[in-house]
């Protein structure tokens, strides 16, 4: 939360578990919709990224504009490499992020 404070505009990518395949791209914003606690559970960190995003919602401290990209892993267990469809996945949320940067910038 405090790496936003302040930010109209924030992007977090994350690795994401909700059962989906993996290599699935999941889009969600963060300002209207809601983030199912399971989605990003996994964190090396006290709070997961939906519980800090629910925290800053109540705090009042949610950027402007907040959304967040999870690429569903396949394994989460340590000295796991990306699977091929997560590796995949990779430059297509580059992708869409650098769509969504030019679209913030554009009139």
């Amino acid at each position: 939360m405090k790496s936003w404070k302040g930010a109209d505009e924030v992007i977090l990518i994350d690795a994401a578990s909700s059962g989906a395949k993996p290599g699935t791209i999941h889009r969600i914003d963060a300002r209207t919709q809601h983030i199912p606690r399971a989605l990003f559970r996994y964190s090396t960190h006290t709070f997961s990224v939906g519980e800090a995003v629910k925290l800053a919602r109540v705090m009042n401290q949610l950027p402007r504009h907040m959304v967040l990209y999870g690429i569903e892993g396949g394994s989460f267990e340590a000295g796991m490499v990306l699977s091929r469809s997560v590796e995949e996945a990779v430059p297509k949320v580059i992708e869409l992020v650098l769509k969504q940067i030019q679209s913030v910038g554009s009139p």
